[in-house]
């Protein structure tokens, strides 16, 4: 009975959060946070490990959040990227996710590097099925 009544509390609150969430976006230190405490729980991280990897995706949310702002206004101002903007902005991209990982290298055990890139692999295998299946429609 303590189990059901658990589990319908944890659904409730998902439930709540997924309404709060579309109302509107969080902010860097929620996102990271948040995926602090998923890879904790994912690669079962120390309280120094979490620390590191919390200022580590902080950074990383921070970059994000600035580079959102700044294509926000762009679009606003109804500016498009050239093909060598676009081009620099994928180069940012990918020496950011190089940069993220070296840093998660010298924070994560070996193993726990394993299990992280493993789960990397998953989320872009989804995004790419998600995108593949978005084509198909359309």
């Amino acid at each position: 009975m303590k189990k059901l009544i658990l589990f319908v509390a944890l659904i409730l609150s998902s439930l709540t959060f997924a309404q709060n969430r579309k109302g509107g976006e969080m902010s860097p230190d929620q996102l990271a946070e948040l995926q602090t405490k998923r890879l904790t729980f994912d690669l079962d991280l120390n309280s120094n490990q979490q620390k590191e990897v919390k200022a580590i995706i902080l950074d990383q949310a921070k970059k994000r959040e600035a580079l959102k702002t700044e294509m926000k206004a762009k679009r606003e101002k109804g500016e498009s990227l050239s093909a060598d903007e676009r081009y620099e902005k994928q180069i940012e991209r990918l020496d950011d996710q190089i940069e993220l990982k070296a840093k998660l290298k010298k924070v994560l055990t070996p193993e726990q590097m394993k299990k992280w890139e493993a789960k990397q692999n998953e989320r872009k295998e989804k995004v790419a099925k998600m995108k593949r299946k978005a084509e198909i429609q359309e």
